[in-house]
């Protein structure tokens, strides 16, 4: 995912594996806007627009496929 920044890299890892924004910015030490803002630009960064699409994307990427 190098096109994504290292903020969003980090968010979208933990999205992908399921958890809501407010969980998210809490295991990351972050607010739930600024989660959201992240996967906001993710999602545009790599053309998709749902988190299914995004955890799908991870599991391709991390397959190696």
């Amino acid at each position: 995912m190098a096109e994504l920044a290292v903020s969003e890299v980090g968010v979208v890892r933990v999205v992908a594996k399921g958890p809501t924004n407010r969980q998210v910015a809490e295991r990351l030490s972050l607010s739930p806007h600024t989660v959201s803002s992240h996967l906001r630009r993710a999602f545009t960064k790599l053309d998709i627009t749902s988190r299914v699409e995004l955890t799908q994307l991870v599991a391709v990427r991390d397959s190696g496929k």
